[in-house]
This record gives C-alpha cells, sequence and structure tokens, in this order.
C-alpha cells in the first residue's frame, strides 16, 4: 500500500506537496485536507507513491480524504497540467479554478495560546496588569480568560472563544498582534445541498373530506390579526422537528382549533405541499400562530419534508429560441461540416465566420442536437455573465433537463450543483462563461466558443489562461470537435485558419436574407466647426433618432463610458483628481432616481472604476485650493439624462455596470426591451454582445474610437470589433438598419473598414503592420510585472531581473524592459514589467521559467512575480 501522496495547494508556489497517507489512501485527482503553514488547506492529489522525501524533511499527514473516487479523471489532469505549463502558473491554483466547490469546504479562523501568551499567563495577572496598555480594566481581565481558556494548547474556534470569553474579534487580533495568540485557519467539510423546507399534509384525501367545504383556508381566519402576530414572534418555524407518522385507524381527524383547521385547508387547497418560507409569511398576514403549526406536526397530520431547492436558467432573454428556426441553406452547410466531423472522430478545430445576424446561434444549437443523438456532449461558451442566462433559458427550452449552467454569478452552493450535475452525467449540456471550460462534462463531442475573440475570454488573476485556447486544448484531449465563432475573428484564430491549422466555415448571409445595416461616418471635427459647440450627441443622430422613434421603432445608443464624467480636473493647476490607491482619474457619479427595475442608485460621488474606492465630490481642488474644478468627458449617465432632456416622451433605458449590478438585472432590462417597454436604449459596451433585438432600426456609436489614441497594438482591432458588433444590433428584423458612428477619426483604416462591413479587408491591413512589427500572431508575447507596496522594493525587484535577462539572453526572444507600468499604482501597489517577445513560443516558456528559478534564487516573492502569457493588456 502506498506510504505518500504529492498534493497540489492553492497557493502561489510553483511545486507539490508530500504528506503521509493512512488507512484511507486518496486518488489522484481526490481532493483532502492537509496541514500547511499553521493552516488546513485544501489540496488535490497528484501522485500517489511509495518514494519517501530526503534527509531532514518532515512529512506531515494528510488529515481528511474528501473523495472516495477522483473528481478530476486523467484527461483533467493532463489538461491542468497544460494550462499550468503553458501559462507558469502554479499547479494547485490552476487546480483550484477547475473545481468550483469552494461551498465543500468551510473555512473558519481558530486561535491556541503563542509561547508569549503562555510567558504572560505563568508570570502571573499583578506582573501582567501592571505593564503600561491602553486597555481597560475590564479588557485585561479578558485576555487573562483567554489566556486561561487556551491553556491546555489546543486550538479553540473564533466563535467560542467569543462565546466563552466575552473578547470581541478586535482583542483577539491585539493578542495576535502581540503574538500572545496564533491564529490558524481551519478547513473543513461541508454539506452544500441547496434544500428548502416544505409543509405537507400525511394523508391529503382524508383531510380534505373531514374539513368539508366550511373552511376557505385564511382567508376567514381571526379578525384579531395584529394581535395574533405579535405571538407569533416568538415561533421559529425554521426549528419546526420533522413529524412522526399519523397513527392509522380512526379515518378522521383529531379536534382541531380554528387556527389548525384554516392551516390544512390552506395546504389543501394548494395540493398538500407548500414551503415553510411560504406558509411562514400566509401564516403572519393572516394573523395565525406559528404554534399551531407546530402543534399539527407533532400530532402527525403535518410533515416538514426537505426537497432540492428549484434552479433558474433564465428565460431566454424573451426572443424566439434560435431552437425554432428553420435552417438556410449556408447554416444547413455549416452544420454539415461540424456534423461531419463528429462523425469522422477525432480533434477537429474550426472556425465559423459569420456577419452579424448570421443565424450562428441556430448552427449551434442544431450542431448540438447532431452531439447528442450520437451519445456525445456539448460545451458552450460565451463571453459575457449577462449572455448566459439567455441563452440557457433557450438552451433548456430546447433540450430541457439536458442544460447545466456554469458561471461566476451562481452562488458558491448553486455552482456546487451544478458541478456534480455535469459530473453525475445527468447534464450533456453545459453553457457557460470561461471557467465552464473546466467542467466535467462526459462523453465530450463538441465544443463552442461564441464570440471567440471577446476579452472576457481571458482570466485576469491567476492563472491567466485564455479560455479559447483552453477550450481548443480541452476538446483535443477530449478527441471532441472545437467550433470558435465570432462576426470578428480574432487575428491569431484567422491566421490559424489561413495555414490551415482550423478549417474555415463562412456564413455571409443575414437569416432571412436581411441587408447589413447602412453605416454612415458623422465626422465630429466638422460637427464642432458648424454647431458652434461640442455636444455628445450630433444634430445628426438627434434628428434620425427622433425619426425612428416617431416611426415606433427602436434604437440603441453605444456611449463606451460609465458615469456622468469621465475626468474632475482643476482649471486653475491642470491636475485631476486620483484615486488615492490606483494611478487614475476617478469618475463622476451623479445621483439619479431609482431604476424602474426597482435598483438603487447611490449619490453623487467620485469612484474609481478599477479598485471602487469612492469619495464625495470636492469642493476646492486637492492641490491649489481653487474654487474651479472642472468636469470633463460624457459618460452613460450624462448621455441618459441629456436623452432625457432631447426626447423627453421616450422610454429610455440605461445599460451599464452600475444599472446591471445583480444576477437577474440584465435579463430583466432585456425582456423590457423585447417587450418594447424600452424604446430608446444606452449603454457601454455591454449593448454591444450578442443581443438580438428585432424592433432597433438605428443604432448609434458615440466615441467608440477614443481607444484609436491608446498605445496598444491591438488598438485598432479592438474598435473594429466593437464597431462591427454594436452595428450588427442593428436591422436585424423585418425593418433594414442604420449605423451612425460618431468619430473624430473618419480617415482610419479600422473606421473605414467597418463601416463597409469589410472584415477581410480590415485582417489584410492589420496583418501588415503586425507583420511588421512582429507582434501576433506573428509572434508570441508575455507580460512579466513585479508588484509590491513599497515603491523601492518593485524597482529594485525589476532591476535584479532586468540584470538577470542581459546576462542570460534567452535564445530567441526580445526583452523589453524593466519599465514603469502604464498605470505604475493599482489598488496600492506599484508595478514595474518586461514585456517579452519570441517567434517560437518554446523560447519563450524556456525564458520565463529561467526568469522564474532565478527569482526564486534572489528571494523575490512568487506573489510579487505575475507572468502573464498571451497578454492581451498592458496597463
Amino acid at each position: 500500500m502506498s506510504q505518500f501522496c504529492d498534493v497540489a495547494l492553492p497557493v502561489p508556489l510553483d511545486r507539490t506537496f508530500i504528506y503521509s497517507v493512512g488507512p484511507v489512501v486518496p486518488c489522484v485527482g481526490a481532493r483532502v485536507l492537509v496541514p500547511f503553514g499553521g493552516q488546513r488547506l485544501m489540496g488535490v492529489v497528484v501522485r500517489v507513491h511509495d518514494a519517501p522525501p530526503g534527509d531532514g524533511v518532515e512529512v506531515k499527514p494528510v488529515q481528511s480524504v474528501m473523495d472516495d473516487d477522483a473528481l478530476l479523471g486523467e484527461e483533467m489532469m493532463r489538461l491542468a497540467a497544460w494550462v499550468a505549463e503553458y501559462y507558469c502558473a502554479p499547479l494547485g491554483e490552476v487546480l483550484r479554478g477547475m473545481l468550483p466547490l469552494s461551498a465543500e469546504v468551510k473555512r473558519q479562523w481558530t486561535y491556541r495560546i503563542g509561547e508569549a501568551g503562555r510567558r504572560v499567563l505563568y508570570e502571573g495577572a499583578a506582573k501582567g496588569s501592571s505593564r503600561r496598555s491602553r486597555l481597560t480594566p475590564e479588557e485585561q481581565n479578558r485576555e487573562y480568560a483567554v489566556l486561561n481558556y487556551l491553556e491546555n494548547g489546543e486550538p479553540a474556534k473564533a466563535g467560542a472563544l467569543r462565546s466563552a470569553t466575552g473578547a470581541n474579534r478586535g482583542l483577539l487580533e491585539g493578542m495576535v498582534k502581540k503574538k500572545w495568540l496564533v491564529r490558524e485557519a481551519l478547513a473543513e467539510e461541508r454539506d452544500a445541498r441547496r434544500v428548502v423546507r416544505v409543509a405537507v399534509l400525511v394523508e391529503l384525501g382524508m383531510i380534505v373530506g373531514s374539513i368539508g367545504s366550511g373552511k376557505a383556508g385564511f382567508a376567514d381566519a381571526h379578525p384579531n390579526r395584529d394581535e395574533t402576530a405579535m405571538r407569533m414572534g416568538h415561533t421559529n418555524l425554521e426549528e419546526v422537528p420533522a413529524s412522526e407518522e399519523l397513527p392509522a385507524g380512526t379515518g378522521r381527524l383529531p379536534k382541531l382549533n380554528e387556527n389548525q383547521l384554516a392551516i390544512m385547508a390552506e395546504l389543501a387547497a394548494v395540493g398538500g405541499r407548500l414551503g415553510v418560507a411560504e406558509l411562514k409569511a400566509r401564516l403572519i398576514r393572516a394573523g395565525v400562530p406559528g404554534s399551531s403549526l407546530v402543534t399539527l406536526v407533532k400530532r402527525g397530520l403535518v410533515a416538514i419534508e426537505e426537497e432540492a431547492e428549484g434552479f433558474h436558467m433564465g428565460s431566454g432573454g424573451g426572443k424566439k429560441g434560435a431552437h425554432e428556426h428553420l435552417l438556410n441553406e449556408e447554416q444547413m452547410e455549416a452544420v454539415g461540416t461540424i456534423a461531419a466531423a463528429m462523425e469522422k472522430g477525432g480533434f477537429r478545430p474550426h472556425l465559423l465566420y459569420g456577419v452579424t445576424g448570421s443565424g450562428k446561434t441556430a448552427v449551434y444549437f442544431a450542431a448540438m442536437r447532431r452531439a447528442l443523438a450520437a451519445g456525445r456532449s456539448s460545451l458552450l461558451l460565451v463571453p459575457e455573465i449577462g449572455l448566459t442566462p439567455a441563452m440557457a433559458g433557450q438552451m433548456f427550452a430546447a433540450f430541457g433537463e439536458e442544460v447545466a449552467l456554469l458561471h461566476s454569478g451562481l452562488t458558491p452552493d448553486e455552482r456546487a450543483e451544478q458541478w456534480h450535475r455535469i459530473r453525475r452525467g445527468e447534464a450533456r449540456i453545459v453553457v457557460g462563461t470561461r471557467s465552464a471550460v473546466f467542467a466535467p462534462v462526459r462523453e465530450l463531442g463538441l465544443v463552442i466558443v461564441d464570440e471567440e475573440h471577446d476579452s472576457s475570454y481571458k482570466q485576469e488573476e491567476s492563472p491567466r489562461y485564455h479560455g479559447r485556447d483552453v477550450a481548443v486544448m480541452r476538446a483535443k484531449l477530449s478527441d471532441a470537435v472545437v467550433v470558435l465563432g465570432s462576426a470578428t475573428p480574432s487575428l491569431e484564430s484567422w491566421a490559424n485558419a489561413e495555414r490551415g491549422r482550423y478549417a474555415l466555415i463562412e456564413v455571409t448571409k443575414r437569416v432571412a436574407n436581411r441587408p447589413l445595416p447602412v453605416v454612415e461616418l458623422v465626422d465630429m471635427r466638422a460637427e464642432f466647426r458648424e454647431a458652434g459647440k461640442e455636444d455628445i450627441f450630433s444634430r445628426r443622430l438627434v434628428e434620425e433618432t427622433r425619426a425612428a422613434l416617431d416611426r415606433g421603432e427602436q434604437v440603441i445608443l453605444l456611449l463606451n463610458r460609465r458615469g456622468y464624467s469621465s475626468v474632475v480636473m482643476c482649471r486653475s493647476c491642470g491636475e485631476k483628481v486620483e484615486c488615492e490607491n490606483c494611478a487614475l482619474s476617478m469618475t463622476y457619479h451623479r445621483p439619479a432616481a431609482d431604476s424602474p427595475d426597482g435598483i438603487a442608485q447611490p449619490g453623487q460621488r467620485l469612484e474609481c472604476h478599477f479598485c471602487g474606492f469612492r469619495r464625495r465630490v470636492p469642493e476646492n481642488c486637492p492641490k491649489c485650493q481653487s474654487e474651479h474644478l472642472y468636469f470633463m468627458g460624457a459618460g452613460s449617465q450624462q448621455g441618459e439624462e441629456k436623452l432625457q432632456e432631447l426626447f423627453p416622451e421616450a422610454r429610455i433605458g440605461r445599460m451599464d455596470r452600475d444599472t446591471v449590478r445583480g444576477r437577474g438585472d440584465m435579463e430583466r432590462l432585456l425582456n423590457r426591451l423585447h417587450a418594447g417597454e424600452i424604446n430608446l436604449l444606452v449603454g457601454t459596451q455591454m449593448i454591444a454582445k450578442g443581443h438580438d433585438i428585432h424592433g432597433v432600426t438605428l443604432v448609434g456609436v458615440i466615441g467608440a474610437d477614443y481607444a484609436l489614441g491608446m498605445p496598444d497594438f491591438r488598438a485598432a482591432e479592438r474598435v473594429f470589433q466593437l464597431l462591427t458588433q454594436v452595428s450588427g444590433r442593428a436591422g436585424r428584423g423585418d425593418l433594414p438598419g442604420k449605423v451612425l458612428v460618431q468619430t473624430y477619426h473618419t480617415d482610419h483604416y479600422a473606421v473605414k473598414f467597418a463601416a463597409k462591413h469589410d472584415y477581410v479587408g480590415f485582417v489584410g491591413k492589420e496583418m501588415q503592420f503586425r507583420r511588421s512589427l512582429q507582434y501576433p500572431p506573428f509572434a508570441v508575447l508575455a507580460n512579466v510585472v513585479l508588484v509590491s507596496e513599497k515603491l523601492e522594493e518593485a524597482a529594485a525587484w525589476s532591476a535584479e531581473i532586468g540584470r538577470w535577462f542581459k546576462q542570460a539572453r534567452p535564445v530567441g526572444v526580445k526583452v523589453l524592459g524593466p519599465a514603469a507600468a502604464p498605470i505604475v499604482r493599482l489598488k496600492r501597489i506599484y508595478r514595474f514589467h518586461f514585456v517579452l517577445k519570441a517567434e517560437r513560443r518554446r523560447a519563450l516558456g524556456d525564458a520565463l521559467r529561467g526568469m522564474l528559478e532565478f527569482a526564486a534564487e534572489a528571494g523575490v516573492p512568487r506573489r510579487s512575480l505575475i507572468v502573464d502569457v498571451d497578454a492581451i493588456s498592458f496597463s
């Protein structure tokens, strides 16, 4: 029997850790709880063996084996190893991201007495109390009570310690700082099943006959409801005990009072079952005491049962589902190509390039049906959480209980529930955001990445993987077909298609042969000269918007900045009001009335859109105390206000991170838009992604080209994609669409090609620049960032890494830096970076791994060294 196991832990260290095993030997891919650094952490077993560690290495035992079988099979463990190797990420952090089961592990703090605390305790209270302290005598007595409680050396949970001694959290933390106590994290298993308690009539037929028609439930109960409701306040229905069996024999009800009869009549009226929470609410409204329900349970007339809580898949956005559409010739050819690849078997990558409104979603649905018919499962990735409920709702309508949903907007318990459904094989259709690429799908036959160009697929914290590229590798390891779909494919994917690595599928026509919208450019330089002032909306856009609304049509306006004003600047000294945590200007938000969806809007404030820091709007310049503060740049909130002035009769909605904050906000907003309750929508780029609103005939684009001035080699590609995607929201119904793009860059090739819907022309032009400057797809990149709360420390570490690069001279790799990051301070962390370029992936990987080895030897903490392979942002 094996004696040891290697465990990958979720810590920023590029290694695994060895532990001894007891009678229960865990499987590779199973979770274990192990001691680590004074804590107890959950890790994943990556190897079981008999090889003892070297001399002098202390081996601690595994404290608990959480899984009888491997949660991650061989295929998923191979995928984890690939992600860790490719992205230079710690394996433990990769595995943590693959197991969204945090709900099944309960973490809490424990305290035990330290050596310093034991000395204070043994020296005596008299000597200890004579020390100078800011604590009151009562707080000092509580300190000694804590030390006495922990004298035996055993750790105590924080809650038990506070209850026993009266110590609060601040007092305990103070004792930790004085090293009297040692605080440790404790991880324990937790039951994450989601259940609801239900009240059930034990013998419904007999009870209905006995009650008769004389009782109509709560409607006739108790006129003195206020007094009775007050008596109910002492009854906790969540603690109602499970009932005993109803004694057999009499065939009639025992004597019941009016309250008890009313409860039973109410239950009978709803079929004999009602959730305890809902029943409790009805009791309160009717003035019936909760003790009556307790009595019915004790007498065996009502049982309290537990059942699985329901899960909301989404409404499908209120539109006709993609599964209901008949496919046109091009769509049928696309489905045929994908189905043929699945029938042939093996790994087959495809790039589905389809213009906006060409029905790519319908192709996905038809392909998934083919996969199901062949006994294979499907995985669909979408870029944004907001799109997931709509897509999942359509899928549920098409495939029923075969569908599972995975994204970060779910609660931990919901994620665990959905994950286990997938692993058990109960769901063969999985839809989710980037992390769903790790779903434990059985018999995977088809992987689809919708809007594959979207930057949301790139994870911005460790492990910094790209969901699209991991999806391709997942399909390769599963011998599955992968389809990357987009109207504006990334240049990397397009290059793979041109080189023959991906099969190219083109859908060039819109559904029902609808025409692509006409795009008109509005030169804002000429607008300023002619109008003599600078407004958010040009005269042409106002005119077209008014005409569309008068015709009863819908309008979407993209204003790709949140808030009211993006910059607050002093006219006297030119100082901008910046976030105290980040080297970024703060955005001004004005107070607003509650939205129609009941979302409370916060009051006037300045907010950092990166770290979330908020402050009051200053009356004077923080630097020179001038009163002349100037608010510059228009955001979506200011756009909404201006539209209300221009179109007072319009039904205006706003879609941005301020109005779409909760899980159901996007769904409710889109349902109102589909129902025609909103006919003028303004918002950020959230409105550009995948929405199919047939009543929209006009799209206006404001300020989307500002990114062309940013120092980013992908700026032109991003502007082209945004303009094309948002333009595609127009004319998807029976009426033709029109797009007005307000721009200061009418001659820029990205804007001109977007106006002509010419993706191929744009790619040809952009590839020329990428090739000459050796940027992707003609090279591979990595961004290496050194971070520290101390400026001097971050600078010193970056200089040390820079010297290593100069000495090592990695073959085939060009190193740019070190330099201060474009945003040198974020969340109080200072940042210096290198950009690495290489023609070959292997050369880049070797250079990064060599750097990491040197950094470990030089004492640079791994958590202070960020490696972002295939970075899409260098800010």
